[in-house]
């Protein structure tokens, strides 16, 4: 479980450690691990639901094509589907011993989505400025290319206002890089999703990239507001070093998509 990164340890040298301490284990570790890592993100507060897997490089469900591969719920109905319960998600982790799962956003969590290495560089100021950050999970990192993936950081929800036209569609949310404003940040609110640890990614059989937490669940949501100004100022930064570099920008599909 993510213990938190020390004020005065940099995030860098946590997320090599964090790569390196993927031993390989037996199946029965790996799913009793499953289950007590999906049980205390439900423990936090978190509504879950079972979401598609990584065959090799293919996704489980039988779209094809998909474009979100692995990274999508199993159900249509996911919003409604997603619970806290701690006897339903025995019964989804038992029967389905290979789904991911996907954390409903929205409803009492956001997620700030951010390139992996404008994340790592947000995540050293906001702890060296002593802000509480919360819950932060890493996404896609697979071994032999660490500056590659999503960061994750998850913050209590906006909540519901009384105006409803204040809300705007969380697709919005999912594609800023389209905004000079705010390159590669995904505000995932209300309508959205993401991955939980211990999910897994396509891939290579036996190396996938997966996701795992930095600061676990048991970190309190903090305020997105806390967060954004770091989160925005690191990713204008990643997309100029990009620009600078003559590397294209971070165009991964974002999801949902549809469902």
């Amino acid at each position: 479980m993510g213990d938190g990164i020390g004020r005065y340890r940099g995030t860098e040298s946590k997320l090599a450690l964090w790569l390196r301490r993927r031993p390989k284990r037996t199946a029965a570790d790996a799913e009793n691990d499953r289950e007590k890592l999906l049980l205390a993100v439900a423990a936090a507060g978190l509504p879950l639901a079972p979401a598609a897997y990584p065959v090799g490089y293919r996704c489980s469900c039988e779209r094809i094509g998909c474009p979100t591969p692995a990274r999508h719920p199993v159900s249509f109905a996911w919003q409604t589907q997603s619970t806290t319960d701690r006897a339903q998600i025995e019964r989804w982790a038992r029967s389905q011993p290979e789904a991911n799962f996907i954390t409903a956003t929205g409803m009492v969590h956001d997620v700030l989505d951010v390139p992996l290495p404008a994340g790592r560089a947000a995540l050293e100021r906001l702890l060296a400025e002593g802000v509480d950050v919360g819950p932060v999970a890493v996404a896609g990192v697979a071994e032999g290319r660490p500056d590659e993936g999503r960061m994750h950081f998850f913050t209590a929800t906006r909540g519901t206002p009384e105006d409803e036209d204040e809300w705007w569609p969380c697709e919005l949310d999912c594609h800023p890089e389209t905004m000079d404003e705010h390159p590669g940040l995904r505000w995932h609110c209300r309508g959205s999703y993401v991955l939980v640890p211990p999910s897994r990614l396509p891939g290579d059989e036996g190396v996938q990239p997966v996701i795992g937490w930095l600061r676990g669940p048991e970190h309190p949501l903090p305020e997105p507001l806390n967060l954004l100004e770091a989160l925005t100022d690191a990713c204008a930064r990643h997309a100029a070093a990009q620009a600078e570099q003559g590397e294209p920008a971070d165009h991964e599909v974002a999801w949902p998509l549809s469902r």
